[in-house]
């Protein structure tokens, strides 16, 4: 959004509706309001809400001296809302003007703020009615969880996995008086029981394990950890066929407890870094979890490596999600599982986790989610772990976390994607001017944007001016630091290939031949079979 003085003239003069509120805010405007606001501009497809003009005709401008740090404002709402709401000060000749441009909500999604879906009534808000909400709600077809399941009896349910409900839905609302609310209303509250009976959901999330096994198999989730990529046997192997409340947390623990550490130095402290976020590995789950097509007879596989793990859940993405406009486009194909994990704390918003995903994986300096091997299917999502560039994780030491909270997660992508000295797609550009405002990029020849040298400052020198050169030499780097690590059992190309799955086949085997020259690095065994030691052959 850009918009002009010019613009807002004849802004001024429309009438105010669905899509359109004014709001005088001389002095201030109370952001939790504002969250409402524009959560109910976006639940009934987009608008703005323009501060420091009266709200009657004719409307004149009185100025607004609210979020002065408008910044700081957007990251809130992208933080409450999980909309990349834009906002810009206007400053009019009668007083500074803010407008902040709401998108609409995802297709068959609403906006909850506060545990309702707001929309606007005349001069104030209100809950949306129900026939609204079945409206859009249907815009994405049945939800197969929310379908009543019907040979399911309450005693189907285990009673551990709704009293792990109830203590999480207290904890996420502070509700206290959840915990004397009888186990039928607490379970037709949290709509996981109708007057129809006891829906899938229910039965997902808090059945018994002979419950599932007789009523949805396929409802299981599969843990294995594996110490190499070969096929075989994996070394350790859990099946979950109970209420996913039951194991979420043995799920995380079983993967920690072969979450090793690696370490960064930056000046006199050092950092440890594990290898799987707990943040992307629980999102990267609820995911499966909640998107998966339960028709469909496969079940959820967490396969977890040294260095990097899969998820893999049947029925492939919702219809119009893609991995390119995963950050944009949300569609849970289970909404009543994806709700209740909303009510429980478990996610921020139903729909949302690529996003945190995204973040987390730049924040570590580790490869972007891969979703490369999906299909028709299945999505296969892949997390690696190895830090790749040690010197980025200082410019974010340096950057503060006062200004990273200022950032969404498609900025995020952007220094993730300059840190790798790949190319920033065209729908990103006009992020930039912000970044470079921020002191994070600058602008070097011909107008290319890279990351800031200033905060890429290490041991008191500034980074070499040529990406390219300093690129490679730090991909060796890395590559050396990869193999040392491994040098007791050798380093072989498909390690490597997933260690660094941005460098590709071609480019490895040009940076080895280079660093085998230098003997920094040596090979034993032939061709594909080789692995790779560090310093030279002996």
């Amino acid at each position: 959004m850009s918009m002009t003085l010019d613009q807002l003239e004849p802004l001024m003069k429309a009438a105010e509706g669905e899509h359109l509120e004014f709001k005088e805010a001389k002095q201030n405007f109370h952001f939790d309001k504002l969250v409402k606001y524009c959560a109910a501009l976006a639940n009934e497809g987009g608008g703005r809400i323009v501060l420091g003009v009266t709200d009657r005709r004719p409307r004149k401008v009185v100025g607004c001296q609210a979020f002065g740090d408008l910044e700081r404002t957007k990251a809130g709402l992208v933080e409450r809302l999980r909309l990349r709401v834009n906002a810009e000060a206007l400053p009019h000749a009668d007083g500074r003007v803010v407008v902040f441009e709401v998108p609409s909500r995802p297709i068959g999604m609403p906006v909850a703020v506060e545990g309702a879906y707001w929309m606007r009534a005349g001069e104030d808000l209100a809950p949306m009615t129900p026939d609204m909400l079945r409206r859009i709600f249907d815009e994405a077809g049945p939800d197969f969880s929310a379908q009543i399941c019907p040979k399911a009896t309450p005693a189907d349910l285990d009673l551990a996995a709704v009293q792990a409900l109830r203590a999480r839905w207290i904890d996420r609302s502070h509700n206290k008086a959840l915990a004397n609310r009888s186990l039928e209303r607490l379970l037709h509250d949290a709509e996981l029981v109708t007057r129809e009976g006891i829906t899938y959901a229910a039965l997902i999330l808090l059945g018994t394990r002979t419950a599932m096994g007789r009523l949805l198999a396929q409802a299981e989730v599969i843990f294995e950890y594996r110490s190499t990529l070969r096929p075989g046997p994996a070394n350790y192997r859990e099946e979950f066929r109970e209420g996913f409340l039951l194991f979420y947390d043995r799920l995380w623990e079983l993967i920690n407890l072969r979450n090793d550490e690696q370490h960064f130095q930056d000046g006199m402290v050092m950092h440890a870094v594990p290898t799987f976020s707990e943040t992307a590995i629980r999102e990267a789950v609820l995911n499966a979890v909640s998107h998966r097509d339960y028709r469909h007879p496969g079940s959820v596989f967490v396969r977890q490596y040294t260095r990097h793990i899969e998820i893999v859940s049947p029925g492939g993405f919702p219809p119009g999600i893609t991995p390119s406009n995963i950050l944009d486009q949300q569609l849970p194909r289970n909404r009543r599982i994806a709700e209740t994990f909303a009510r429980c704390g478990l996610v921020e918003h139903s729909g949302q986790g690529a996003d945190r995903m995204l973040e987390e994986c730049v924040r570590q300096s580790k490869p972007l989610p891969d979703y490369g091997r999906s299909d028709a299917n299945q999505v296969w999502l892949t997390l690696h772990g190895e830090i790749q560039d040690e010197d980025f994780l200082r410019f974010l030491e340096r950057t503060g976390q006062e200004t990273l909270d200022k950032l969404d997660p498609h900025d995020f992508l952007i220094l993730g994607l300059l840190a790798r000295e790949q190319r920033i797609p065209g729908d990103l550009q006009a992020r930039l001017p912000r970044l470079l405002e921020l002191g994070l990029l600058e602008r070097i020849a011909r107008g290319k944007v890279i990351l800031s040298r200033t905060l890429y400052q290490i041991a008191g020198q500034l980074v070499p001016a040529a990406p390219k050169d300093q690129a490679r030499e730090q991909n060796k780097s890395r590559l050396v630091g990869h193999i040392e690590r491994h040098k007791a059992d050798g380093a072989a190309m498909r390690d490597l290939l997933a260690a660094f799955p941005t460098l590709g086949r071609s480019t490895l085997k040009r940076l080895l031949d280079e660093l085998r020259t230098e003997g920094r690095v040596h090979s034993q065994g032939l061709k594909r079979q080789a692995l790779w030691f560090p310093g030279r052959h002996v």
